[in-house]
């Protein structure tokens, strides 16, 4: 047994998942099967490694493990089914035998299968290449551990039908794809940072894994622009984390904030991902994005905040990518740059998209704005109407504060 003291074992059993599940599912397909069959590796090894130590090749421990609950798997099925791969399965794996290549990519791709909805991508990305259990993603998400096993076990089953190969996605299917897993790890960080409802502003563990997994990809990807972007996007983002809240909880707003407590080590890493990426290859939303995190995370004080660059930076945003998210976050901008009436006129221009019916966000940015404009009323109502859209429990009550500030 080898000796890792430095290294929590869960950290380990997050990285190796992933590699473990794609050698599985390279070398015998059916990926249900494959996932469940490493999700009980990755249990077994949880309770032994702490007490017994981790074996020299861990990879091939794990997949040893994986390879003979298959086995059982499949006699349990039936009997009279057996595979002729069963007597190879029952062998230890071999360390010269574990692949030396990663697959980790192509499980990534699998996950994000565009036959998939974005939830059930959020769901199998986590299980399959995060590594975590169901009962963890459920609790991320605030549904049942049932609730969240159905949707996985729908998934592996959409999967399936869709016919979909263990491998790379052909190069002209590669950057749609892409997007597609990008998108999925953005949903994910997000949903961390800012959880859509429950007790708790931020999900530290989503956040970290978000970024791990990222991290991964840019590894995996080393050239691809987008990838460093949302990788800095998330650092320069996940940076403020520890000034959100005051030692009440209650939600502190970004002009609010002790930028003492801003996370200098991930503020330096975004920035030089921004400076080394943007403009040496396609220019892309997640560029722009963390270019615009980079303005806020490097400004002094609120009041010296680059509002000008931030909203040329937004209106080359909404050409590359447009919708309605980009026009709210830039009506904030041109309000800071040409004052809140001219913003609210931007922000008026979303009063009849649909996409913007279900959230909170458009009433509080107006809140926001008329508050600036001197309309203590409009505000006051705005903010009212905000905090009962919400399902988040702090942003409820941030929002409320808000509103009875102005009574």
């Amino acid at each position: 047994m080898g000796d890792t003291p430095d290294r929590p074992v869960e950290d380990l059993l997050r990285e190796l998942a992933p590699q473990v599940l794609g050698a599985l599912v390279r070398r015998h397909g059916q990926f249900d099967a494959c996932e469940d069959a490493v999700q009980e590796a990755l249990l077994v090894a949880s309770q032994r490694w702490p007490a017994e130590g981790v074996p020299e090749n861990p990879r091939s421990w794990l997949l040893t493990v994986a390879n003979r609950r298959l086995v059982d798997a499949f006699r349990s099925e039936s009997a009279r089914r057996r595979r002729e791969a069963s007597d190879a399965l029952m062998e230890p794996a071999d360390p010269e035998a574990v692949p030396d290549h990663d697959d980790t990519l192509a499980l990534l791709f699998m996950c994000c299968h565009p036959s998939l909805s974005p939830p059930s991508q959020l769901a199998l990305t986590l299980r399959a290449v995060g590594g975590l259990s169901t009962a963890e993603i459920a609790n991320a998400f605030l549904v049942p551990e049932t609730t969240m096993a159905q949707r996985i076990s729908r998934a592996k089953q959409t999967i399936r039908g869709s016919g979909a190969r263990f491998d790379l996605p052909p190069t002209a299917e590669r950057p749609e794809r892409l997007r597609v897993v990008l998108h999925v790890l953005y949903l994910m960080f997000n949903e961390g940072y800012t959880t859509s409802s429950g007790p708790s502003l931020q999900r530290g563990d989503l956040t970290a894994e978000a970024i791990r997994l990222t991290r991964m990809l840019r590894g995996l990807l080393p050239g691809e622009g987008e990838v460093a972007g949302l990788l800095a996007l998330m650092l320069l983002t996940d940076a403020r984390r520890a000034a959100r809240t005051d030692a009440e909880g209650m939600i502190v707003p970004l002009a609010d904030q002790d930028r003492s407590l801003w996370d200098v080590a991930e503020i330096e890493e975004g920035v030089a991902l921004v400076t080394r990426t943007l403009g040496t290859t396609y220019v892309g939303p997640y560029q722009l994005q963390a270019a615009i995190a980079a303005i806020h995370d490097e400004a002094p004080s609120a009041d010296e905040t680059d509002w000008a660059q931030i909203l040329a930076l937004y209106e080359v945003l909404e050409q590359v990518s447009p919708g309605p998210v980009v026009t709210l976050n830039r009506a904030v901008a041109v309000a800071m740059v040409d004052g809140p009436r001219a913003g609210l006129a931007l922000l008026g221009t979303l009063d009849e998209d649909q996409r913007m019916a279900n959230t909170h966000r458009l009433e509080a940015v107006r809140a926001h704005l008329l508050e600036m404009s001197g309309d203590t009323d409009g505000a006051r109502d705005a903010y009212r109407l905000a905090a009962k859209m919400t399902a988040s429990l702090p942003e409820q009550r941030y929002l409320a504060l808000r509103a009875a500030r102005l009574s």
